[in-house]
């Protein structure tokens, strides 16, 4: 599939099928979240990866009962948990290197947009969730104190094919040259 297919093809999605994803399939996503770039390559990251339904019960938990991606933690046959390792991306020697501080967040949302667009070229489908406590998560996961979960990620089969939602024309939100200069 073409590059720009892909990235217009990729939508969130929320309804999955219980099918397995087979293990190449699983590694090739997984290597496209490794190949993103990060902040002085620092890859300040971890993910766990979780099909056991017990555990993606309990993380289930951690979203509010509203949460539209509630179903998704369960039923997608895994459920991708990307960690940040804390002080690392954004810092030199142990200081911040800019105003603002850690680039954890900035790092990870590459990284997981990796994995969301290579997961659509494989015929997969995933939502990023990052309504959640992120600390009862951790404590599911056992995450340590220099870590924390960023976002929870289902992935696998989707039930239904997405719709497509509309994005903004380019227009309303280019400018040239300075801020509101069309």
């Amino acid at each position: 599939m073409d590059f720009y297919e892909v990235i217009k093809k990729r939508q969130s999605v929320r309804v999955y099928k219980p099918d397995a994803i087979a293990g190449d399939v699983l590694n090739r996503v997984l290597e496209a979240f490794r190949a993103a770039p990060s902040w002085a390559n620092t890859q300040p990251w971890e993910l766990v990866l979780v099909s056991d339904p017990g555990i993606k019960k309990q993380l289930q938990e951690t979203l509010s009962p509203g949460n539209p991606a509630l179903s998704a933690i369960v039923d997608a046959p895994v459920l991708v948990s990307a960690l940040g390792i804390k002080g690392r991306s954004g810092f030199y020697k142990g200081q911040a290197a800019t105003p603002r501080g850690d680039w954890l967040l900035f790092d990870l949302g590459i990284a997981t947009e990796h994995l969301a667009l290579a997961a659509a070229a494989e015929g997969l489908a995933t939502v990023h969730v990052g309504l959640f406590d992120y600390e009862k998560a951790g404590q599911v996961l056992h995450v340590p104190a220099d870590r924390t979960v960023v976002e929870l990620i289902p992935l696998g089969y989707p039930l239904v094919s997405p719709r497509l939602v509309p994005r903004k024309p380019l227009e309303e939100f280019l400018f040239k040259n300075r801020y509101g200069q069309k």
